[in-house]
């Protein structure tokens, strides 16, 4: 058994709620952590950046109430998401304001930072750095984070190509710190599994977009109810890297899903207008969303999920015993 820190404790189910892209905000992290899972969002979400601190200060405050009101079962912490990509202009301000609000779990993406994950331990955070091969997964280790976020093929939004086996299974031959899987994870059979193959928690995206708190139009949720695996197209014509879109979206853009250019990486962009109008207008998904039969509330999805981890812990008992 891995390493967990004590933060972790109050989760209901092992699931840490992916940050969405322009689609995370307060009422859905909020929703989240109530409902005994780790809510998250990006940084980068809050337009202009000054948002972030009256984002902030509402989940802080939001949360700390619904515990003094349920000591018993308090809500699972939350996470804020740090892109650490060069072209992130506002990092240094937006990690100022983790630091002033004391955010309990920081999630950084493309590129390990020392100096990030110092600022978040001077006050006790935890880091998880998200990684698609174990390469990056050591970089990160070796520049201070705490955890990993493994990030498998059939992800949504930027992802890799490796099969989680392997990839878990590499990191785990040297790694034995708390380790979160993404990657097609839709359903409580899949939380299962991702424990089986040696990782702590489901790192779980695409199915809180089809939420009724989530900040996506109406025609994004009802296409993640509708579309399966074979309407997910892996290119990295959008934003220079790697990643999974809804085949629709693409066609709506006038773009043949089928046949994608390919980027020049080299013009990759993270922090602008620019990638988030193209995340707005081409809508990115995981795999797994066949799963998803309807929009719902955040609080309902994970009532099915513990749901269908409890049973499948139980057949699971059933056949080995």
């Amino acid at each position: 058994m891995s390493r967990i820190p004590a933060i972790f404790q109050n989760l209901r189910i092992p699931v840490i709620g992916s940050p969405l892209f322009i689609i995370s905000n307060p009422k859905l992290v909020i929703e989240q952590c109530k409902a005994g899972i780790v809510g998250s969002m990006p940084a980068l979400n809050a337009r202009p950046a000054s948002q972030l601190d009256e984002w902030l200060a509402e989940i802080t405050e939001e949360l700390a109430s619904y515990n003094a009101k349920n000591p018993d079962h308090p809500a699972a912490p939350f996470a804020i998401n740090q892109i650490v990509h060069k072209s992130n202009d506002r990092l240094e301000a937006d990690m100022e304001l983790c630091v002033k609000y004391k955010v309990p779990i920081i999630i950084t993406s493309l590129g390990a930072r020392e100096e990030v994950n110092i600022a978040a331990h001077s006050y006790g955070a935890v880091v998880f750095h998200d990684v698609i091969n174990n390469r990056f997964a050591h970089k990160a280790i070796e520049k201070g984070a705490d955890g990993l976020i493994a990030v498998a093929t059939g992800a949504g939004g930027h992802a890799g190509n490796k099969s989680p086996f392997a990839l878990v299974q590499e990191i785990r031959e040297w790694f034995d710190g708390p380790l979160s899987l993404a990657g097609s994870i839709a359903n409580g059979n899949a939380i299962l599994a991702t424990q089986a193959m040696g990782a702590d928690f489901a790192y779980i995206g695409s199915p809180f977009i089809a939420t009724k708190e989530a900040r996506a139009a109406t025609e994004y949720k009802q296409t993640i109810v509708e579309c399966t695996s074979d309407d997910i197209v892996y290119s990295n014509l959008f934003t220079g890297v790697h990643g999974n879109y809804l085949a629709p979206s693409i066609r709506a853009a006038g773009l043949d899903p089928t046949a994608l250019p390919e980027s020049d990486p080299s013009k990759m962009n993270f922090g602008g207008e620019t990638n988030a109008k193209a995340w707005k207008d081409i809508w990115g998904s995981g795999q797994g969303i066949a799963a998803v039969k309807e929009i719902t509330s955040a609080a309902e999805f994970v009532e099915k999920l513990q749901k269908e981890y409890v049973a499948a812990k139980k057949k699971l008992w059933e056949v080995t015993h």
